[in-house]
C-alpha cells in the first residue's frame, strides 16, 4: 500500500521541481525561458472562449503613460463608450484576466493609483475579484458594469510578460466601433520575398505579415501609410523607411495568391509598437484572396550604421559610436543604457521625470536604432555623474533629436538617482545563433563555442584560451543577450562540452569591448594557433544581469593635492611595495624623495557591488605593512608631459576595499577590520585618504613644468565592470619646483572628443594596456 501510493507522490514532486526549474530562468529573457540547446516546455494553445449568452460583450486595451508597450492602464470598451478600471479589490489575478484577454501569456504585475496616468470617461468596473481563469474580465465578480463610486485616480494598470498566446486570435465583439480598437495579434514579421534580400542580414524588405490564429497572412496595402512602415520598421530595429520598387512585388502578387488577414492598420507614425495602433476598417475580401485592387503591404527599412545589411560571411565591422549630442553608457548589449547628452562640451544625464516609450524612441532613433523597446527610471542601469541637463521631456515622436523636444532647463530636486535610461529594438543579426555556452550548471555559463565552416560544412568548435580575458567575456555575454561577464576563464575542465565539438576553431581572439560579436573582435584566420589545445583548455565565461561600475571624484582629487618632502628613512615599506621610482634605490636614508600625494574617493554607480576577483583565502599578506592585498594593482597613478610621455608612475594596491560612506538609505556592507569581506556596495564610495603609504606620484626627479596628471582605476581589467570608459581620470598639472597646482580635472567621457582630444594620455579605457 506504501508503494502504491509513493509513486504518484514522487512523480508529483517531480513535477513541482520541474516548475520551480523553470521559473529559475523565466527571467532570463529567452523565447520560450530556455537558451538554444535547452528543452523546452510544451506551449499551450490558445483556444476562443465560449461565452455564456448573457455575458457583456467587452473589448480591452492598455493606455496612459506607458514605458513598455505590454503594459498601461486597463481601459475597457463598452457600450459604445472607453472607461476605466477601479483597483479596489484587484489582483495579480484580476491582472491575469486582462492580459490574457488581450493575449498576452500572462500578467507580471499590476499598480493602483493610476500610475499610467488618470483616465477619462466612465469607471466601468469596480471591486474587481477575478479567480484567474475567467475567460473576460466581464465573468469576474464585480460591483456590475458601471457601478463604481471611484474616481479616476483610483485608475487601475497591468504589466504583462512579452509573450503571446500561441495561437491567439483577435476577435471583434464590436463591429460598429472597430477603429477605436488596438491591434492585438500573436506576432507580426517581415518576411524576404525577392531572392536578393532573403541571404541579407538583417532583413531589411518583404512582405509585413501578423500572425493571427496561428496562421501568417499578408495585410492588404489599400490604406497602408508611410506612417504604418514607420512603426513596423521601428519595431524591427530600424530608424526609418524607404520606398522600394512596387512593380516587382505586384508581379510575385500575381503569381502567388496571398492570404489577407481581415483588417487593415491605422497608426499616427510615433507608436513604438503595432499594439499601440488602431485597427483600420474591415477588408472586403474575396475568399481572402484579394482587398479591392491592392496588394500585400511592403515595407523597405533603413537600417542604422552599425547594421548595414551584408552577406553573414562578410560582416565583420564592430560597432563605433559617432561623437553626436546623445549617448548611451552602462548597457549590457547595444543598443541599450543612461541617456547622456552633451551640453556646452560636457556630458550629463537626463532626469526621469515625465519619460515615456515616446521620448525614448527619439533617443533610439537618433542614434540609429528602432523604436524603444522600455524607457527605464530610477537609475536603473546604473547613475551617472555630472550635471542633470534635461528634465521633464515631452516629444512628439517626431523629433530628430531627443534636443529638439520641450524640456525644463531647470533640474531642481533631480539627482543621478532618477537617471532616465532606455533599451531600443534593435535589427536581429542572428549573432545568437552562431555561438553558445557549453556544460554549464546553468544558461549563463559554460564553454564558449562557436559555429564555423569546416571542410563545407558547419561544426561547433571552441576557443583557443591564450589571452582570454574580461574583455573577451563580455563581447560573449553581449552576443547571447546574457548581461555582463562575470567571470573569464581560461580552464574548462569541470564544464565538459559535446566531446565533437572539442577542437579548437578560433584563436588569438583580441576584443576592443564594443563588438557585437566575437567574430568582429581580432583573431587569427584558418591557420590556428594554440598550444594548449581546445577540449579541458577551452575559453569560458560566465555571466551576470548585473555589473559594478567604478567612478572616481575628480573634485576630490583637485582639493586634495599637495607636495610632501618625505625621510627615506619613513619609506622602507612603500620601497619594498615599488611605490617610489627607480632612481630611490640609490638615495641614502638620510635623505628625502618628494611626493605628489592626493586623495582618491572612488564611487560604485553601477548595479552591483565591486568584489575583488581573488577570494579571501588567496589574498597576499604583505609583512611590512602588516596587511592583505586583494587586488595586487587596484590604480594606476600617472604623470605625462604635454606629448602624452609617462615621466613619472605610481600604483595602488588594493589592501582594503570597504564602504568608507554611502549614500543616504543604502547600509555599508564591507569592512576591512578583522580580516572582513572586501568590496564597495552599490551607492557606496571608499576613499583612499592622502596620507597612506603609496597614495602618491615620487616626483623627486622631476623637472618645473606643465604635465597631465592621469589616474586608471582596475587598470587590468580584473573585475568586470559596466563601463571602463569612465575608470580614468585626467588633471592639469603646474609644479614650479616648490608647489604644485592641480585643476581641470574630469573623469573619462565626460566631456566632448574635441575637448579630450586636448588632454594627452588615455582617451579612454578600452584595452590600450594588452
Amino acid at each position: 500500500m506504501l508503494a502504491a501510493w509513493s509513486l504518484p507522490c514522487c512523480f508529483t514532486i517531480l513535477l513541482g521541481l520541474l516548475e520551480l526549474c523553470r521559473a529559475q530562468y523565466e527571467h532570463l529573457g529567452y523565447p520560450h525561458g530556455y537558451p538554444q540547446g535547452y528543452p523546452e516546455p510544451e506551449q499551450e494553445q490558445y483556444s476562443a472562449p465560449e461565452l455564456p449568452p448573457d455575458t457583456p460583450r467587452i473589448q480591452l486595451r492598455l493606455a496612459g503613460d506607458k514605458r513598455k508597450h505590454n503594459e498601461g492602464r486597463v481601459e475597457v470598451f463598452y457600450d459604445g463608450e472607453w472607461g476605466t478600471v477601479c483597483d479596489d479589490d484587484f489582483s495579480i489575478h484580476s491582472a491575469q484576466v486582462v492580459c490574457r484577454e488581450l493575449g498576452y501569456l500572462e500578467a507580471v504585475s499590476w499598480f493602483p493609483s493610476s500610475k499610467y496616468g488618470k483616465g477619462e470617461g466612465r469607471i466601468w468596473f469596480d471591486n474587481v475579484q477575478c479567480t484567474g481563469k475567467e475567460k473576460t474580465l466581464a465573468l469576474c465578480t464585480s460591483n456590475g458594469i458601471g457601478v463604481s463610486d471611484c474616481k479616476h485616480t483610483e485608475d487601475v494598470g497591468v504589466v504583462c510578460s512579452d509573450k503571446r498566446i500561441p495561437g491567439f486570435k483577435f476577435i471583434n465583439t464590436m463591429a460598429n466601433n472597430v477603429q477605436s480598437l488596438n491591434i492585438q495579434v500573436e506576432d507580426v514579421r517581415i518576411r524576404a520575398i525577392l531572392s536578393s534580400y532573403r541571404k541579407r542580414i538583417p532583413v531589411t524588405e518583404g512582405y509585413v505579415e501578423v500572425k493571427d490564429g496561428g496562421k501568417w497572412k499578408q495585410i492588404c496595402d489599400v490604406e497602408w501609410t508611410k506612417h504604418n512602415s514607420r512603426v513596423i520598421c521601428g519595431m524591427f530595429g530600424f530608424p526609418t523607411e524607404r520606398k522600394y520598387n512596387a512593380r516587382v512585388y505586384k508581379m510575385f502578387a500575381r503569381r502567388r495568391k496571398p492570404s489577407y488577414w481581415d483588417y487593415s492598420v491605422n497608426c499616427t507614425g510615433n507608436e513604438a509598437h503595432v499594439s499601440s495602433c488602431k485597427l483600420g476598417h474591415a477588408v472586403a475580401a474575396k475568399a481572402n484572396t484579394t482587398c479591392g485592387g491592392g496588394t500585400p503591404v511592403v515595407v523597405s527599412c533603413v537600417p542604422g550604421r552599425a547594421f548595414s545589411p551584408t552577406p553573414m560571411t562578410g560582416f565583420r565591422k564592430a560597432f563605433r559610436q559617432e561623437q553626436t549630442l546623445v549617448r548611451l553608457r552602462g548597457g549590457a548589449i547595444v543598443g541599450e543604457g543612461r541617456v547622456e547628452v552633451l551640453k556646452n562640451g560636457e556630458w550629463g544625464t537626463i532626469c526621469d521625470d515625465n519619460w515615456s516609450l515616446l521620448s525614448a524612441t527619439v533617443v533610439c532613433r537618433e542614434l540609429g536604432f528602432g523604436s524603444a523597446k522600455e524607457a527605464l527610471s530610477g537609475g536603473r542601469l546604473g547613475q551617472g555623474m555630472g550635471p542633470v541637463h534635461m528634465n521633464e521631456i515631452e516629444c512628439s515622436g517626431f523629433e530628430k533629436s531627443i534636443t529638439e523636444c520641450f524640456f525644463n532647463k531647470e533640474s531642481l530636486g533631480c539627482s543621478h538617482e532618477e537617471d532616465a535610461a532606455v533599451r531600443c529594438n534593435v535589427p536581429a543579426m542572428g549573432f545568437q545563433e552562431r555561438l553558445r555556452l557549453s556544460g554549464g550548471r546553468n544558461p549563463n555559463e559554460g564553454r564558449v563555442e562557436v559555429l564555423v565552416e569546416r571542410n563545407g560544412s558547419q561544426a561547433w568548435g571552441t576557443v583557443c584560451s591564450d589571452g582570454w580575458g574580461t574583455i573577451e567575456a563580455m563581447v560573449v555575454c553581449r552576443q547571447l543577450d546574457l548581461g555582463f561577464a562575470s567571470n573569464a576563464f581560461q580552464e574548462t575542465w569541470y564544464w565538459p562540452g559535446e566531446v565533437s565539438a572539442d577542437p579548437v576553431v578560433m584563436s588569438g581572439v583580441r576584443c576592443s569591448g564594443t563588438e557585437m560579436s566575437l567574430s568582429q573582435c581580432l583573431h587569427h584566420g584558418p591557420h590556428l594557433t594554440c598550444p594548449k589545445g581546445g577540449g579541458r583548455n577551452a575559453a569560458g565565461v560566465s555571466c551576470s544581469e548585473t555589473a559594478p561600475d567604478l567612478v572616481l571624484n575628480p573634485q576630490i582629487v583637485e582639493q586634495t593635492t599637495y607636495m610632501e618632502d618625505r625621510p627615506m628613512f619613513m619609506l622602507q615599506c612603500a620601497y619594498e611595495e615599488n611605490c617610489l621610482s627607480t632612481t630611490s634605490s640609490e638615495t641614502p636614508a638620510s635623505s628625502h624623495r618628494r611626493l605628489l600625494r592626493f586623495s582618491s574617493q572612488i564611487h560604485n554607480n553601477g548595479q552591483s557591488d565591486f568584489r575583488p576577483k581573488a577570494e579571501r583565502h588567496s589574498w597576499v599578506w604583505h609583512d611590512c605593512h602588516s596587511h592583505y592585498h586583494s587586488m595586487e594593482v587596484f590604480t594606476h597613478y600617472d604623470l605625462l608631459s604635454l606629448n602624452g610621455t609617462k615621466v613619472a608612475e605610481g600604483h595602488k594596491a588594493s589592501f582594503c576595499l570597504e564602504d568608507t560612506e554611502c549614500e543616504e538609505g543604502i547600509e555599508k556592507r564591507y569592512e576591512c577590520a578583522n580580516f572582513g569581506e572586501q568590496g564597495i556596495t552599490v551607492g557606496c564610495w571608499d576613499t583612499y585618504r592622502h596620507d597612506i603609504d603609496c597614495q602618491w606620484i615620487d616626483i623627486t626627479d622631476i623637472k618645473p613644468g606643465d604635465y597631465i596628471f592621469q589616474v586608471v582605476i582596475n587598470p587590468n581589467y580584473e573585475v568586470p565592470e559596466s563601463d571602463y570608459s569612465n575608470n580614468f581620470m585626467k588633471c592639469r598639472c603646474r609644479y614650479d619646483g616648490h608647489r604644485i597646482w592641480m585643476y581641470s580635472c574630469h573623469n573619462g567621457g565626460s566631456l566632448s572628443t574635441e575637448t579630450e582630444e586636448s588632454f594627452p594620455g588615455l582617451l579612454n579605457n578600452q584595452v590600450i594596456h594588452r
